[in-house]
């Protein structure tokens, strides 16, 4: 049996092990049961627990869990089309996770493997400053495909300027807010016209 402060004290009768602890006003926790003979420790059970559940959000906060995301081409993927999907593949990296490209080939395109090749090259090559190769460009049944992984220093330098950039956007939404508008003028009141008194012929003579 061991103490909450963990001093050893000895082998004892599970009676005599349980009213111990009662006294001590903490439970009795067997945390070693195929030990000869069993471990138990003297602890408040409901700490325990809290302090468990604690250490398990905080290791899960610095997790990082990185996914993999895909962009998929066509050996005859225009010019616009390459852009938007090269497009989501920078913000997937920039967000931390791994892009994969992949080039489908149908029947007879599979004749003109170097037009995916060529895709993925200038992909390659688009991708350079915030990516790294994980897996070179290579054939799984009808597809051409390659990994990107991101640059972490790269990547943290996204993050830090989209930050900043958010950040400008919010204040520049608060000013916006804070200033009153400008005050109405009131409109001027028209005079009304007076007609001339009409005088009668008593007051002309």
């Amino acid at each position: 049996m061991i103490s909450e402060d963990g001093e050893q004290l000895g082998v004892m009768d599970v009676r005599d092990a349980i009213q111990r602890a009662r006294a001590a006003g903490v439970d009795l926790v067997e945390v070693a049961p195929n030990a000869q003979p069993p471990v138990c420790r003297m602890i408040d059970y409901g700490k325990f627990l809290y302090e468990e559940k604690k250490r398990a959000a905080e290791a899960k906060k610095k997790q990082v869990t990185v996914s993999v995301k895909e962009i998929k081409f066509r050996p005859g993927t225009d010019e616009h089309d390459y852009s938007y999907r090269m497009k989501h593949a920078r913000e997937w990296l920039e967000g931390g996770d791994k892009v994969r490209a992949a080039i489908a080939f149908r029947g007879r395109e599979m004749t003109h493997r170097e037009l995916g090749a060529k895709i993925l090259k200038k992909l390659t090559e688009d991708l350079a400053d915030l990516a790294e190769v994980e897996i070179s460009p290579k054939m799984e049944g009808y597809q051409m495909f390659t990994i990107f992984v991101p640059k972490k220093a790269k990547v943290s330098k996204a993050k830090a300027a989209a930050q900043v950039e958010k950040a400008a956007t919010n204040n520049e939404k608060a000013e916006k807010k804070e200033t009153p508008a400008p005050a109405k003028e009131p409109a001027a009141k028209e005079t009304p016209a007076v007609e001339p008194a009409v005088k009668s012929d008593d007051e002309v003579l």
